[in-house]
């Protein structure tokens, strides 16, 4: 299918030639039909000659429905510009094919009609000058009269080459369905249309309503009337959702693939058309959406938007910009989803020199050296191809900052060994806020020869500090004390008198110099294993107190020595509180 969207002045006989075309009456409410004008968008559809099937928007063209003409062509990959012979060029006709041209819309046929009512040339070149330099540019032109039938087999065999050229859709894109009409059918529930320009919806599909991320499942489908378990782009549909009240939606929102897009309520973009960005507040029209957008100029060309609402997209999309009070659109490319804070001063300067080399369609290599790191998911919800380097599981880094960050993280782990030569290693987490890493696997991924990882901390090349020499005489002076009674414990007065405690004891004990059993209960390293010998010796099962003799201690010290063992799997405690060993 093919979907095209009419445009032009009010009362140049687009609807007329719509019905024409179809024989169906596009205007739906009886209030349109009373005035002769349509109101709000209309739809109907016929099959060409060739058997391509050609569904048609009927947007109005009267300047007090502007919001709905824009619904109409906004995901229209096609437009037929509308102009009366007897009345040439009009307003609206100018304000239809600024906006046609602001989105970008390449595809479409200039149509003069009622040329029963008066000779066309005229209308043809005022048209035709009109549209000069437009996106629409020397596109094909037909004579008609909707009225008497006149030149609508050549526009029949138009339409069928416009079709025949139009582009194949991605139908393994992400779904983004702008909603242009939702009701409710007795015994089926919600229903939405729209115009599906990329991706399939299939019968059972989970989709997301944008804004509010709901998700919603597909319930049922149709397109021109005909039900479906599958619909590909490009196509009108309608689709059935289960997991929605009416309530929860209206014309402007769309239903969306999980994970395709990017909800957003700021953009960074680049505007095109003669106009320059002065209004402070204009309506951002994207798809079926119009929402308000508060300004704030880079440049000539370039500015952040705040939006009113959050909508899902893409970098690269095309959109309009109104202003309500003018009537002047212009068009806007959108340069970032996900645009830095501009905080400090001269921000909004280097970001206008950053987005001013910027493609109007950035990839992902642009946008992962702004962002630096990012989930590969996000990169594709920005409507690119993950690039970069794959550091870790779903994450991706710009090349150049990610060894720039490995060179940092280097001089962060050989200052702290120089600052704190009692507390040797960086804690992973530390890495991570310092670096200001979003993810504590990425602090890891950073560790490379000569660092080391070891017990959750980030060593240099050397392993730990040599300890001073004040802590190492006291660690000589517990050995040997410990020499004669090797599980006869110092009390915590003793090691506090010899200097043990704190970040000296743990020091001690990350260097391998003392066995830590339990707070405060400090042993040679080695004596868990020896006590485990001297265990096995016994009748087994045996008790605590058996093995406090045995190993000539205290009840203090051989209670967390049994624990110990037991953690290591040396020993195992039955049900009696009576141990075994393994």
């Amino acid at each position: 299918m093919r979907v095209i969207a009419t445009a032009g002045h009010v009362d140049h006989g687009k609807s007329t030639l719509v019905r024409a075309l179809t024989g169906m009456e596009p205007d739906r409410w009886a209030e349109e039909r009373r005035r002769g004008m349509t109101i709000d968008l209309g739809f109907a559809w016929t099959e060409l000659p060739s058997g391509a099937r050609l569904a048609f928007v009927d947007v109005p063209g009267h300047e007090k429905f502007i919001t709905n003409m824009l619904a109409g062509i906004g995901p229209a990959p096609a437009v037929m510009i509308v102009v009366a012979a007897d009345e040439g060029w009009m307003p609206q006709s100018a304000e239809h094919l600024a906006a046609v041209d602001a989105l970008g819309v390449r595809d479409g046929l200039l149509v003069i009609t009622r040329a029963d009512l008066a000779a066309p040339d005229d209308a043809l070149r005022q048209a035709r000058r009109e549209m000069a330099g437009s996106t629409l540019a020397d596109h094909e032109t037909v004579v008609v009269s909707g009225r008497t039938g006149e030149g609508l087999e050549e526009l029949r065999a138009a339409l069928d080459r416009l079709a025949a050229r139009s582009p194949e859709p991605d139908t393994d894109a992400p779904v983004r369905l702008w909603i242009d009409r939702a009701f409710t059918i007795k015994g089926s529930g919600t229903v939405v249309t729209g115009t599906l320009t990329g991706g399939a919806i299939a019968v059972g599909d989970e989709l997301v309503l944008a804004p509010g991320g709901e998700r919603v499942r597909v319930r049922g489908l149709e397109s021109l009337k005909k039900r479906a378990d599958r619909i590909d782009a490009v196509a009108r549909v309608a689709v059935n959702l289960r997991g929605v009240d009416l309530s929860g939606v209206s014309r402007g929102m769309a239903v969306t693939s999980p994970g395709g897009w990017t909800a957003t309520d700021e953009i960074d973009v680049r505007t095109t058309g003669d106009e320059r960005l002065t209004a402070r507040e204009l309506t951002l029209h994207i798809g079926s959406a119009a929402v308000t957008a508060r300004v704030r100029p880079f440049g000539d060309d370039t500015a952040r938007l705040r939006l009113s609402t959050q909508l899902p997209l893409h970098v690269g999309d095309r959109a309009v910009l109104r202003d309500p009070g003018t009537r002047r659109v212009m068009g806007a490319s959108v340069l970032d989803v996900a645009p830095p804070p501009l905080r400090r001063r001269g921000a909004a300067a280097r970001r206008a020199s950053e987005l001013s080399g910027r493609p109007d369609r950035p990839g992902g290599e642009i946008m992962l050296r702004q962002h630096q790191v990012m989930r590969e998911a996000e990169i594709v919800a920005m409507g690119c191809e993950p690039t970069g380097l794959e550091v870790a599981p779903g994450w991706r880094a710009d090349p150049a900052y990610w060894e720039k960050a490995r060179r940092r993280l280097q001089e962060v782990v050989s200052r702290h060994a120089a600052d704190h030569p009692l507390d040797p290693g960086v804690p992973v987490e530390t890495v991570r806020q310092l670096l200001e890493l979003p993810d504590r696997r990425l602090a890891t991924a950073l560790v490379h020869e000569p660092l080391r990882l070891r017990d959750g901390r980030v060593h240099g090349a050397a392993g730990p500090a040599e300890l001073p020499e004040t802590i190492m005489a006291a660690v000589r002076q517990v050995h040997g004390e410990l020499e004669t009674a090797p599980f006869q414990a110092p009390e915590a007065d003793r090691l506090a008198a010899l200097g043990l405690t704190g970040k000296s004891l743990a020091a001690a004990e990350r260097a391998g110099l003392l066995l830590r059993i339990a707070p405060g209960i400090v042993l040679a390293p080695g004596a868990d294993a020896d006590a485990a010998r001297i265990l096995a010796t016994l009748p087994q099962p045996f008790t605590a107190s058996e093995a406090r003799t045995a190993l000539g201690t205290s009840r203090r010290v051989v209670i967390p020595l049994l624990e110990h063992l037991d953690r290591r799997g040396r020993t195992e405690r039955l049900a009696d509180n009576r141990r075994r060993c393994r």
